[in-house]
């Protein structure tokens, strides 16, 4: 067996990309202003008690320490109806929001309509990791839409979908 030992940056982002994995949208009112940041690395059941789920931000991100300081973050667990959604939320420009259908709660967390899953969230805690920070986000609310849509898959550095085998 042959191990590579090039850990470029962009080799591992090649090999990460191998791992498929859900997308989530986080999003929030900040002063009035709709906010958000797109989540590959997000995941559910980091603890049950507490009800505690987890996502990496790039330290770079200019959208998480305004979307971070918001008292309640909605998360959206995308499904395969949003791949234009997730593009439109994570480009650097322009309207970020625009056109799109959002219910928000009392305390100003965004969610996108037709998700699969809803969280709203609070910044639970933040951890170094490198180039990047781990954020432990705690759990105060959810509603599963399961006839919403399939999930929405990033894998290969490209969004996929899940396909159901047919049972002869």
């Amino acid at each position: 067996m042959s191990l590579s030992d090039d850990l470029h940056p962009d080799t591992l982002r090649g090999a990460f990309s191998r791992f498929p994995s859900g997308v989530a949208a986080l999003c929030a009112r900040v002063d009035g202003q709709p906010q958000g940041i797109v989540a590959s690395s997000f995941t559910v059941g980091v603890s049950l008690d507490p009800p505690l789920v987890m996502f990496a931000v790039q330290n770079s991100s200019r959208t998480w320490p305004v979307l971070g300081s918001a008292p309640r973050i909605g998360v959206s667990v995308l499904g395969e109806r949003h791949e234009g959604v997730c593009r439109q939320i994570a480009s650097r420009q322009g309207d970020r929001f625009a056109g799109l259908r959002l219910e928000a709660t009392d305390q100003d967390a965004l969610f996108l309509d037709q998700a699969a899953l809803w969280l709203e969230c609070s910044v639970e805690q933040e951890i170094p990791a490198g180039d990047h920070r781990v954020v432990l986000l705690r759990v105060h609310g959810h509603a599963a839409h399961a006839d919403a849509n399939e999930p929405l898959v990033f894998h290969g550095s490209a969004f996929r979908r899940l396909r159901e085998t047919a049972l002869v």
